[in-house]
């Protein structure tokens, strides 16, 4: 079986700006890694890689068997759709729908047709992240750590074989922190790769 992320000496610029030179990683289902450095370091840059947002320059580049380096716009979506993705801000939470409006949201745009589908997903989701019972609230009526945990209800719904996590404690207490650390390093045990900054 290939690697879930597989970069070879992978370059990564942003108009005339090298942000990452020569990145190796290799990531296989159940792996969990994480991306440390200083502000600026390029860890949002190699996560943009990874999501098709970034193109890669030599080198090898593949993320759930797509060439990051030949990918048509259909390729990027297909692959976005295949990912779960939890960026730095809770702000990707669409404030008009509730926490079951948002989930199902994005099963609708991944295209799970059948309603009861949805709600069987979205009712998993909710458990494994601690939630289930609030699916009738809106954004603004959650706590900052139960909004982090509602966007990774969002990541999981789609049942990803690969999560990236661009910084899911920024702005929480440590408490709540480490409760979210918690729940990602279960979801690697379950045998989803995971890549947090």
């Amino acid at each position: 079986m290939s690697a879930i992320i597989d970069l070879q000496n992978v370059t990564v610029s942003r108009q005339e700006h090298e942000l990452l030179r020569e990145v190796t990683l290799s990531l296989e289902a159940g792996d969990f890694a994480y991306l440390t450095g200083p502000v600026g370091s390029g860890k949002s840059s190699l996560l943009e890689l990874l999501y098709g947002e970034l193109a890669p320059k030599g080198g090898v580049a593949k993320v759930l068997d797509y060439n990051l380096h030949r990918m048509s716009v259909r390729q990027r979506q297909a692959l976005r759709r295949s990912l779960g993705i939890v960026f730095q801000s809770q702000a990707q939470l669409l404030y008009n729908y509730t926490v079951q409006g948002n989930l199902d949201f994005v099963l609708r745009a991944v295209g799970v047709k059948k309603r009861e589908q949805r709600a069987i997903r979205i009712e998993e989701a909710l458990k494994q992240v601690g939630m289930e019972g609030k699916h009738y609230k809106y954004p603004h009526e959650l706590s900052g750590g139960e909004a982090e945990r509602i966007c990774i209800a969002r990541a999981l719904v789609v049942r990803p074989r690969l999560i990236l996590l661009d910084e899911p404690t920024t702005g929480l207490d440590s408490e709540t922190s480490l409760l979210i650390g918690q729940l990602i390093q279960s979801l690697a045990k379950e045998g989803v790769a995971v890549l947090m900054s």
